[in-house]
């Protein structure tokens, strides 16, 4: 056997290259338990995000700790834990956001519907809610790792747009002509009170 066909008779043994795997690619899952619907998802992740920020004081002795026994070679413990205050400070802007997404939805919505969503800011802080199996140490890794699911962003920003968009076309739809005799005023006519906003779904501190 010459060396030309010696040479393909073992490249058609030898095994085909593996084909190359491509990376995995991150997706926006719906987070564990959390409502499908987008009014209920928003409520939840205010509720998640809040009781977050709430428990770092309670975290905070314990987050020291971690950080001071595990540093990193030339890192500042001070800047370290500087972090988490830029944490604290970044969600509540996120809160205000959701917030503001939840009263817009209130506001288009035909029927009330704060208790579906005050419900759901429930179940987003039950996520945080742990027995006493749970270490302070488990617990505070737990908080330091973690991070509001990339959906509630997307979904607040998408909500709120659309309920503003239903809100204008509700109110255009039932705005009517006044009448003349409507359309002036009178003295002893009483000041007639602005509608209040619903109440939010979950009140601040």
């Amino acid at each position: 056997m010459n060396s030309l066909l010696f040479a393909l008779a073992l490249a058609a043994q030898a095994p085909a290259p593996a084909a190359e795997t491509p990376p995995p690619v991150a997706e926006d899952r719906l987070p564990a338990g959390a409502p499908h619907d987008d009014y209920p998802f928003v409520a939840w992740c205010y509720g998640a995000l809040r009781a977050h920020i709430d428990l770092q004081d309670e975290m905070m002795p314990e987050v020291t700790r971690i950080e001071s026994q595990f540093r990193k070679p030339g890192a500042k413990l001070e800047d370290d834990l500087a972090v988490y205050e830029q944490m604290r400070a970044d969600g509540r802007v996120r809160l205000e956001q959701f917030q503001a997404a939840l009263t817009a939805a209130e506001k288009a919505s035909v029927r009330p519907i704060n208790a579906i969503g005050g419900q759901a800011v429930r179940q987003g802080r039950q996520i945080w809610a742990t027995g006493p199996e749970v270490s302070k140490a488990r617990k505070a890794q737990e908080w330091m790792s973690w991070a509001l699911p990339a959906r509630c962003e997307k979904v607040a920003a998408s909500l709120e747009a659309r309920s503003k968009l239903l809100g204008a076309t509700l109110n255009a739809n039932t705005e009517v002509e006044p009448s003349p005799a409507a359309a002036e005023p009178s003295a002893a006519a009483e000041p007639i009170p602005a509608d209040s906003a619903p109440p939010p779904v979950e009140g601040e501190d």
